[in-house]
């Protein structure tokens, strides 16, 4: 599905407090289906290796040129809410649902939407603007973590996942959500 689509579907979905209370600024989608709402996300950056090249007799500078990227796990943490759509995510791309695929792993394009401040409501409900998205080719969990439990402790419960990805491309939106 393209970002578009991703986006125009988003459109009629994603409103304040569908998610969790604690709505952070960050909407993560698979192939345009809302997983949720992320209060943190790390791992959105590319590095690109760089191969120097010594010249005999070129004693002045040593060449460069860019080689291999790497992308590192995008790794998002967010309130444990009620909403199962990560773990149905989570279950198809592994355990039984791997295995029914004959161990084959059925990748996925992810969306990443960073999300301004809230630009209108209508009754209960609040649209927010989205200011960019990234697109992450071939993603797939790799790891869930849930909340720590303590009595003593007065914190919010949270969840973390991680996605591996073979990269990502920078996108404007153009419509609010």
């Amino acid at each position: 599905m393209s970002f578009d689509g991703a986006v125009n579907g988003l459109t009629r979905r994603l409103f304040l407090g569908q998610d969790s209370p604690w709505v952070g600024q960050f909407v993560f989608m698979i192939d345009g289906v809302a997983i949720g709402h992320f209060m943190e996300v790390s791992g959105l950056s590319v590095r690109i290796e760089e191969e120097k090249i010594v010249e005999g007799g070129q004693n002045e500078f040593t060449h460069r040129k860019p080689g291999r990227m790497t992308w590192p796990n995008l790794v998002m943490k967010r309130g444990v809410t009620s909403n199962d759509a990560l773990f149905d995510w989570l279950r198809r791309c592994s355990g039984e649902g791997f295995s029914g695929k004959n161990n084959k792993l059925e990748r996925h394009t992810a969306y990443l939407v960073l999300l301004g401040p809230t630009m209108f409501g209508v009754g209960s409900t609040a649209i927010r603007e989205p200011i960019r998205a990234w697109s992450f080719y071939d993603a797939f969990p790799v790891s869930w973590s849930g909340p720590t439990m303590s009595t003593s402790a007065a914190e919010v419960a949270t969840e973390t996942l991680e996605v591996a990805h073979h990269g990502f491309r920078s996108e404007l939106p153009s419509l609010p959500i």
